[in-house]
């Protein structure tokens, strides 16, 4: 009897004759393992069992991919994105290249114990094992120049130490004002210095650092004010870098919030000696034992439970206890003096903890000097650059001054250029020494610290990257700090359908080139507390180009959501009217057919839209142009009636057609963010 070779069968099976010989027992077919070849009936036989097994590995993968996909959603792993991260990388930086959400990556650094505000700085490592929480692989981007003085602080620091013992004085301590918003900071600053800050500001927010000195005993106490409303998180941990003692205010009412828990961890690995500040203790809700603790869970023990803490009870608003905090305060850099000195005769060095630009004065910085003392006419080093030459120099009270000693804050003039907010500034003992500043270069170096979107983004209503529309944005202001707030919450809008791109920022008047740059990417220019010159003014009136001016931040955020509301895609409401069966077909008309029917249910309208079923199945569309009961015109048929229809449409229509009757609306949407509403 003819047979059929093993490797011609293995062929027709699609398999190699390894493969069938092991498989063969398993299909109950024992042929030897030395067989070449197989009787034909046999073949024919293992062929279908061959088909069957197929089969049924088929229906079991099949089966094993519907329970997959039936499973809940995390069980399943999401394809892993890769994202370049550099050696060193800032908060906010980092959220862009990963398009998460600012608030939701600080929430990711804090519960791997890293406690970061929007503009500092991570490492590699650390960024990498965010990325890997959140679903990326993090790549190294290979090394660019530094754009930061990394080296300042330690400079700072190395300035003091390297001194002879014998030629350093007593220094008045710099004071940091820090806590949970509402819990009355810069109330407590206003009561020390008893000049009104707040009521000058618009918003009732603390809008710029200022640095302020009052004197106590016939010693002097700088402090430092930093904002504290959460859209400033990103200006609040600079005070702690200059300072040499805290004070973390708490409110006696409201005690112990998030941000006081920030505050204290920024303080900390600060090592700043601090004094709490228990405010509002004149309010009648105020428990002072219940925050007392709520501060010993923190490990902060107050000093009268038997702990270190020194708690202070105080009410601003009443000026209760102000001068027991201020005594407290000089108790404090008593037993810290050995720490806060410095060489009043040596070049100046300090830290900007302020930079904007005045209308009228061009490049100001309020400079911290922490070493040395400043006059008229020094020279002005940021990063081995000339920025320029000490014109004039204001205290904290709007005068002149000819020289400021150490710890003493001046607002100085003579800058080429506005310096970032955090920079070292030292006079250099040989101004020929250091890299001059390019005619090219403007104030927009400052802003390089504010990290921005890299990729250009598509102009105003294209649509980017996954099909969103996008919003152009210019922003001016008038300082640093204001600009990085502004960012920072710009950076909370994350939208499926719509997004921002700040396509260019910077400091001071709206110019010719924002004007040019805005026309090219079809943005809208927004000024925070700063205005167009006149000739950007007439620019943008021949280049039909908005430019819009903001004195309360808020208001500016609100008219960014407001611009994004209308550029989210409308949404279509279908309605579903009736049927209509048709009975008859009279004629065609102009651009349709006039037919006879009876609605099957619901109601017709003129002007729906119609589908055309014919067996089961769509075989075209149109619309109602005219509905005819008996001789008069119908506005509207319902269910059981009997009429006539002038059908607008391409296909021609037969009898036994069914007309499905339906209204289509579009309606604008709102723009909902989690976590952020419209005032």
């Amino acid at each position: 009897m003819p047979g059929m070779n093993l490797t011609e069968l293995a062929r027709r099976l699609n398999a190699s004759p390894e493969e069938l010989r092991q498989k063969l027992p398993e299909l109950g077919f024992s042929i030897g393992r030395k067989a070449i070849k197989i009787d034909n009936r046999i073949a024919s036989r293992i062929q279908n069992a061959w088909s069957e097994m197929r089969r049924r590995e088929r229906l079991a993968e099949k089966m094993e991919a519907q329970k997959a996909l039936s499973g809940p959603k995390e069980a399943r792993p999401e394809p892993t994105k890769t994202v370049s991260i550099p050696a060193v990388i800032t908060v906010r930086d980092f959220a862009s290249r990963i398009e998460v959400p600012v608030p939701r990556l600080m929430q990711e650094l804090m519960k791997n114990g890293i406690l970061a505000s929007l503009n500092e700085r991570i490492d590699f490592d650390t960024a990498s094992i965010i990325a890997g929480d959140l679903g990326f692989k993090a790549v190294g981007e290979a090394a660019s120049a530094p754009t930061e003085d990394v080296t300042g602080i330690d400079r700072v620091r190395a300035a003091v130490e390297e001194e002879k013992k014998e030629l350093l004085e007593p220094r008045a301590p710099v004071v940091v004002v820090m806590g949970h918003v509402d819990h009355g900071k810069t109330k407590l600053l206003d009561a020390i210095r008893t000049t009104n800050v707040m009521e000058s500001e618009a918003g009732g927010i603390t809008q710029h650092i200022g640095a302020y000195q009052v004197v106590r005993h016939n010693r002097a106490l700088t402090f430092i004010d930093t904002p504290g409303h959460e859209a400033f998180t990103v200006m609040r941990s600079r005070g702690a870098k200059v300072a040499d003692l805290a004070i973390l205010v708490v409110a006696a009412d409201d005690g112990v919030q998030p941000q006081t828990k920030e505050a204290i961890n920024i303080v900390q690995s600060a090592h700043l000696p601090f004094v709490v500040a228990l405010n509002k203790i004149d309010k009648a809700d105020a428990n002072i034992d219940r925050v007392k603790g709520q501060l010993a869970e923190l490990n902060l023990v107050p000093e009268d439970w038997g702990g270190k803490t020194v708690v202070v009870p105080i009410s601003a608003k009443a000026g209760t206890g102000i001068d027991n905090l201020l005594d407290v305060l000089l108790l404090v850099a008593d037993i810290e003096k050995d720490r806060i000195v410095a060489n009043p005769k040596r070049r100046a060095i300090g830290t900007v903890v302020e930079s904007h630009v005045d209308p009228g004065a061009g490049p100001v910085a309020t400079v911290l000097v922490q070493n040395g003392t400043l006059r008229n006419g020094d020279d002005l080093g940021v990063r081995d650059t000339l920025y320029g030459r000490v014109r004039n120099m204001l205290d904290w009270k709007g005068e002149s001054v000819k020289q400021a000693p150490p710890s003493m804050p001046v607002k100085i003039l003579g800058w080429k250029m506005a310096p970032a907010v955090g920079d070292i500034m030292e006079v250099p003992e040989d101004a020929k020494a250091l890299k001059r500043m390019k005619s090219t270069e403007t104030s927009s170096r400052a802003t390089e610290e504010v990290a921005a979107i890299r990729h250009a983004a598509p102009t105003e209503g294209e649509e980017g990257e996954g099909g969103k529309k996008t919003l152009n944005l210019i922003i001016r202001a008038d300082v640093l700090g204001s600009l990085e707030a502004i960012l920072g919450m710009l950076d909370t809008i994350k939208h499926e359908d719509v997004a921002v791109k700040v396509v260019s920022k910077g400091l001071g008047y709206v110019t010719d080139t924002d004007i040019l740059n805005a026309e090219t990417a079809g943005a809208i220019i927004m000024g925070f507390n700063t205005a167009p010159n006149l000739a950007a003014e007439h620019t943008a009136r021949d280049k039909n180009v908005q430019i819009r001016t903001y004195k309360v931040i808020y208001k500016l955020f609100e008219d960014v959501m407001n611009e994004l509301e209308k550029m989210l895609p409308s949404e279509t409401v279908i309605t579903e009217l009736g049927k209509l069966e048709v009975m008859a077909v009279f004629r065609k008309a102009e651009d349709g057919w006039i037919v006879g029917g009876k609605a099957l249910g619901g109601k017709l309208v003129p002007k729906a839209k119609l589908r055309v079923a014919r067996a089961g199945a769509y075989v075209g569309e149109g619309e109602i142009s005219a509905l005819q009961s008996g001789r008069a015109e119908a506005k509207e048929i319902r269910g059981g009636q009997e009429c006539g229809l002038q059908y607008k449409g391409r296909t021609k229509l037969e009898i036994g057609d069914i007309l499905e009757a339906y209204t289509e609306e579009k309606k604008s949407r709102r723009l909902v963010i989690e976590g952020i509403s419209k005032r």
